[in-house]
């Protein structure tokens, strides 16, 4: 309970293993109920709407991760900064970087949200979409688009407060904007009968309440930064300094999100039947693997803080564990998936193609998860060292050179089909597990400055 009420605490001080709980508790829950975002949207157009409206938002979501890569690469850079100045003991300079990051999450949001506006057909059609699903989604896409700028904000002020510290306020906003999508989901689409633009009125007005809760606790205060309203002009300094640190997290999130569109893309090829299948697998992935991402974001707060404080080695120690704890996490969920595929998939559907290319897609996927399980904790980690040009370097090498190519020759050259689009990312990411351990044991992450 302690974990999920956010007490404040020294996470430089107190044991390793105290520290990774508290800390990853409220960011596990947090990334479960960032997931069920996806998951919700998914069950209701599956079950209401029907694989036009699943394939519509497996369209849409995929060029919308580029979205997501900007604003996790801003979360990552908030996430260094303000717990840098923590670990500093800086209140004040924590707090203006909190300030700066909203200022620049809002230029890029509404920025984001008049282009995808305008050009949401144009999207869907580049996608592969179909006249007539274009028809029938490009409302969905638009009004997706609209919600950029919560989008952004949810993002990076969850980053901010996992940097001071406040995981449980983070969590506490998902849960409050999950819990607004899925009231709203079930009165628009099946009461209603909204169709697909249900589902995108209710993830819209959940993410705008997360944010309104999230900047009400900022500007309360949690003891760890504090913000002033003459903060909110722009410091040349702290921005040249956020988006420096930013690039290259937002860098390598895009090169992965670019490397998915492409993945789509030659999904396409196959029908909207298998698109279906895949995003519901993927949702199904993003479900399970996002509690790694929440102990891997405690990891990245535990280096940042641990660098400010002077502690490079517990920073280090700190990965170590958090990556193996990841690790058998992960080969349990791998296991359950590998026997188990058809149950959670058939959750969604109850159309044979898209449940057989689903059951594929998760049970090809799984292989690689004792990989995922330390090779995300480590990225992340050199992200929350302020090193994110070493993971940008990596993602670019392994989804680019390595996993577009491999999907396109299993799939196209060797006649795989889908499958082989499936390989390609077990392959590719296991690799780059491989790579980032090797990277993060030469410890040049120790002496980044932000």
């Amino acid at each position: 309970m302690e974990a999920i009420r956010g007490e404040d605490q020294n996470y430089t001080d107190i044991s390793i293993n105290r520290a990774i709980f508290l800390l990853s508790v409220p960011m596990i829950l947090e990334m479960i109920g960032e997931s069920l975002f996806a998951v919700v949207d998914a069950f209701f157009v599956a079950r209401y709407v029907g694989t036009e409206g699943v394939a519509t938002v497996g369209l849409t979501e995929s060029v919308l991760t580029l979205i997501y890569s900007v604003a996790i690469g801003l979360s990552a850079a908030a996430t260094a900064i303000v717990a840098r100045r923590v670990g500093e003991g800086n209140k004040i300079g924590g707090g203006l970087a909190v300030a700066q990051v909203i200022m620049i999450s809002l230029v890029l949001g509404i920025s984001v949200g008049i282009i995808g506006f305008v050009f949401a057909e144009d999207i869907l059609r580049l996608m592969g979409g179909s006249e007539h699903l274009i028809e029938k989604g490009s409302s969905f896409t638009r009004i997706i688009f609209s919600s950029s700028p919560s989008i952004v904000l949810l993002y990076t002020l969850s980053g901010a407060l996992r940097g001071a510290g406040d995981a449980s306020t983070a969590m506490r906003s998902i849960l409050l904007a999950n819990f607004v999508n899925i009231v709203m989901d079930f009165i628009l689409i099946p009461v209603m009968g909204f169709g697909v633009e249900g589902a995108a009125i209710a993830t819209t007005v959940g993410r705008t309440i997360g944010v309104l809760y999230q900047l009400y606790a900022l500007y309360g205060g949690n003891g760890n930064v504090q913000i002033l309203a003459k903060q909110f002009v722009p410091d040349k300094e702290v921005i040249k300094n956020m988006l420096s640190v930013a690039a290259g997290g937002t860098g390598q999130f895009l090169i992965q999100s670019a490397s998915w569109i492409f993945l789509t893309r030659i999904l396409s090829t196959f029908g909207s039947e298998v698109v279906a299948g895949y995003t519901i697998a993927i949702r199904i992935i993003i479900f399970t693997i996002l509690p790694s991402w929440g102990m891997s974001n405690a990891a990245a707060t535990l280096v940042g803080q641990n660098l400010g404080a002077g502690k490079p080695e517990r920073a280090e120690t700190s990965v170590w564990r958090t990556a193996f704890y990841n690790m058998i996490f992960l080969l349990l969920v791998g296991i359950v998936f590998a026997f188990f595929a058809e149950n959670f998939v058939g959750i969604f559907t109850d159309e044979p193609k898209v449940i057989e290319i689903g059951v594929l897609c998760l049970q090809i996927i799984c292989l690689g998860y004792i990989f995922f399980g330390y090779g995300m904790v480590i990225g992340q980690s050199l992200n929350g060292a302020g090193d994110t040009l070493s993971p940008t370097i990596m993602n670019f090498v392994c989804f680019w050179l390595i996993e577009i190519p491999l999907a396109y020759f299993f799939a196209k050259s060797l006649d795989w089909g889908p499958n082989g689009v499936f390989w390609s990312i077990a392959i590719s990411e296991s690799i780059l597990a491989i790579v980032a351990i090797f990277v993060f044991k030469r410890g040049r992450w120790k002496t980044t400055t932000v």
